[in-house]
């Protein structure tokens, strides 16, 4: 019956002990639930296995195939690694966020219907908002509150078409679909949302780099990449998907090159290597969708890598500008080796995870016939050397000597960057290890003399021309502004423009009141005034005493006045 357990309630059940438990104890849960979880994963058979009947609709809380399993075992992978990476810095909240946030990356994987499907994908946003904010800064906080307003609207579009969806087609079922109503391109929007794609990739370069250093670990892994898996079960094959892609692509390769910041350089370069995802899921083929969804698990591995190496980096030393750093290779070389090789993993070097991955997606399109999209592909490969490959690495932990000799990662974190260190050296020189658990059969041979010699000369032309350019490569002292220019700056602007432009019309109207009711209160006094202490009368003249002959000719006035005004 153990196959009947979903795998996201053991991550559930551990975020709840995480925050009930201390010392060892908590400890062990955060090392031991995700390598029980990965066990459960495993235990998930294809098709169908429970089924819950909600409102007249079958609920699949839990369906298996290659596809999901194998989201699901990175996912889990993932706890485990950020978990060993985190458990003796990060807060018991942080830790606890992070599992729950795990769980329901791991339960969108086997979501089998809409509705549950849903329901995780709304889980994750919660969670992982709790980790941004763990990041305990006012930076954190005003960014956490942007990024929960960013996946809250995304969550909207999301539910608006899943709904107009459930009730046009009857079916709750995970499917394939196109994007040809306003239903199917809801959903397509929702799911661009979480994937960060521009124009609405802000969310991502402004939350992640304001976490913790640890809490930056796991916002890398799961967000985008559930994104991508949900692409895969359901929009395979839509032809939108490969210019989003594209662009995707070329955005994160600009934005890295200009920005300072080491983990927003790393956050810009998760939106260019989601790109190469989306546009190979835009692809649709057979090998398309083995890149795709074999480049996220390689992603994940190498991307949490560079977030520890760089979270490492902010942790020892509490610098996270490249302008503030460098020369660090000299007391934290454990960091400096693995932050080298999570670079050269992303940059799709021979002999790493990237390039076992990243090259059946340019495969895909040559094998179409695509050569624009082949090209430029390749083009962005040289692209992300140059700012994931070089830059990270070098301004970071080499170019000059910033003064700084800060200790190298503790046990737990140097323990976990050497696992993935490894994974992306396995990965990278035995890919058929990887490739047998694709959603379909793999025939792609990934080492070839023609692929290898082209892809090292484009890569070592490109770091030459890092070098050749690096005065102008050198960053300063400046902030890139996103599209969240938008709604950081330009509306802020607007609403505060809006606000005094109401302060100063109420002020008007408010004088203009205050007048009024100034005259009305003359008139009063005037005609129904009272009579003051040294006044015998009463100053208003309604509010005289009259003798009864006065009262009784103003009744007859005024009767005879009615009767004339109802008889006419």
């Amino acid at each position: 019956m153990i196959e009947l357990l979903p795998p996201a309630w053991v991550l559930i059940l551990a975020a709840l002990l995480i925050a009930l438990t201390k010392g060892h104890v908590r400890s062990a849960i955060v090392l031991i639930a995700p390598l029980i979880a990965l066990v459960e994963i495993w235990f998930v058979p294809d098709g169908v296995v429970t089924t819950v009947t909600f409102l007249g609709y079958q609920i699949e809380p839990l369906e298996g195939s290659p596809v999901r399993r194998l989201f699901a075992t990175i996912f889990a992978l993932m706890a485990f690694g950020g978990g060993l990476f985190a458990f003796r810095t990060a807060k018991w909240q942080e830790l606890s966020a992070a599992y729950a946030y795990a769980a329901g990356a791991v339960g969108v994987s086997f979501a089998g219907d809409l509705i549950t499907f849903f329901l995780y994908w709304e889980f994750m946003a919660l969670f992982s908002t709790i980790v941004v904010w763990s990041g305990g800064t006012p930076a954190a906080r005003r960014a956490g509150i942007r990024y929960v307003i960013m996946h809250l609207m995304g969550g909207i579009l999301l539910k608006v078409g899943i709904e107009g969806l459930v009730i046009s087609s009857g079916s709750v079922d995970v499917r394939p679909l196109l994007a040809q109503d306003f239903n199917t391109w809801m959903i397509l929007i929702g799911i661009l949302i979480n994937a960060a794609a521009p124009p609405v990739s802000a969310w991502l370069t402004d939350a992640y780099p304001e976490a913790s250093p640890t809490g930056s670990v796991f916002l890398s892994a799961f967000t985008t990449k559930t994104a991508v898996l949900a692409f895969i079960l359901m929009f395979p094959g839509e032809p939108v998907l490969v210019f989003i892609g594209l662009y995707m692509v070329m955005y994160g390769i600009i934005y890295a090159l200009l920005e300072n910041d080491a983990r927003r350089i790393l956050a810009y370069s998760i939106v260019n290597q989601v790109g190469f995802m989306v546009c190979a899921v835009g692809i649709g083929t057979q090998m398309a969708l083995n890149g795709a969804a074999a480049h996220a698990f390689a992603h994940i591995i190498y991307k949490a890598l560079l977030f520890m190496s760089a979270g490492v980096v902010v942790y020892r030393t509490g610098f996270s500008k490249c302008t503030d750093l460098g020369g660090l290779f000299r007391t934290m070389p454990i960091t400096a080796v693995c932050g080298i090789i999570g670079a050269l993993a992303i940059s799709g070097f021979p002999l790493t995870s990237g390039f076992t991955t990243k090259t059946m997606i340019s495969q895909a399109a040559a094998d179409q016939g695509l050569v624009i999209v082949y090209f430029l592909l390749a083009a962005a490969s040289a692209g992300v050397f140059l700012h994931a490959g070089i830059k990270f690495p070098w301004f970071v932990f080499f170019q000059k000597d910033s003064g700084l000799r800060p200790k190298d990662a503790p046990w737990n974190m140097a323990a976990a960057m050497i696992l993935f260190s490894f994974l992306c050296l396995f990965i990278g020189i035995f890919p058929g290890v990887l490739y047998q658990f694709l959603p379909y059969p793999v025939e792609y041979k990934a080492y070839s003399a023609g692929k290898v010699l082209f892809y090292l000369q484009l890569l070592l032309f490109s770091g030459l021309a890092f070098f050749l350019l690096l005065p102008l490569m050198k960053r300063t002292l400046t902030i890139s502004l996103d599209t969240d220019w938008i709604w950081r700056v330009a509306l802020a602007a607007i609403a505060g423009a809006v606000r005094k432009s109401f302060e100063k019309a109420g002020t008007a109207v408010e004088g203009d009141i205050k007048a009024t009711v100034g005259g009305l209160f003359a008139v009063t006094r005037r005609y129904f005034g009272p009579r003051k202490p040294d006044e015998e009368q009463p100053r208003g003249v309604f509010a005289q005493s009259w003798t009864i002959g006065t009262t009784a000719l103003w009744v007859a006035a005024l009767l005879t006045g009615y009767m004339l005004a109802y008889f006419n």
